[in-house]
């Protein structure tokens, strides 16, 4: 009696080199593993290879005056400094022809009062230049109310020299003409709006 030979084992998918590996089925109610992440493609020959950014680092922001305006805005106007305005007329931005006419505007007294009429300086002044410039109408209108005030208070001293005190006065007065005639002639030069103390403001 012969024996039966044993079945042949069954064959396998795998090449006879290769070791398999089990595959453990997923647990019941688990999620299903993650997709693997796409790869990128080579870079071509010569491309430069952008580099990751390290974690936690973020780019600097654009430079000062390179931000994109925002839509339905105007870019901004820092880029273009504006240019000082000039008006003439204000105190220290007067032009050289203003500062001139503005201490005539002052020593034209001290040459007018050689014919004894100081106010005649300024009053001419302001006729000849007085539309041209709001300066010069100024500091012309000062110092006529000033020759006038001049004036009057020398005429006062005068009449007191029959009192005596006109001796103390008159003299007074004519120092006190003389050495703030001179200062309003440096001050308005240099295109200061200088104000006489003391004065009887008559004409505006």
């Amino acid at each position: 009696m012969s024996e039966t030979p044993p079945p042949p084992p069954p064959p396998s998918s795998s090449s006879g080199d290769e070791p398999t590996t089990p595959v453990t089925p997923p647990a019941e109610g688990a999620a299903p593993p993650p997709p693997p992440p796409p790869s990128e493609p080579p870079a071509a020959p010569g491309e430069p290879v952008a580099e990751a950014p390290a974690p936690g680092f973020a780019p600097p922001p654009p430079a000062y005056g390179e931000q994109p305006p925002v839509y339905g805005e105007q870019p901004p106007a820092y880029a273009q400094p504006a240019a000082p305005q000039q008006w003439a007329g204000q105190p220290g931005m007067m032009t050289p022809d203003e500062k001139t006419w503005g201490g005539a505007a002052h020593w034209s007294a001290l040459v007018a009062s050689l014919v004894g009429l100081a106010f005649l300086g300024p009053l001419i002044v302001l006729l000849v230049k007085g539309n041209e410039s709001p300066y010069v109408r100024a500091q012309a209108v000062e110092s006529l109310n000033f020759q006038i005030t001049m004036a009057i208070a020398g005429l006062v001293s005068f009449v007191l020299l029959f009192v005596l005190i006109g001796f103390v006065l008159l003299p007074l007065v004519g120092i006190w003409w003389l050495v703030f005639t001179i200062i309003g002639s440096v001050k308005s030069s240099g295109g200061e709006m200088y104000r006489y103390p003391a004065t009887i403001r008559m004409v505006s």
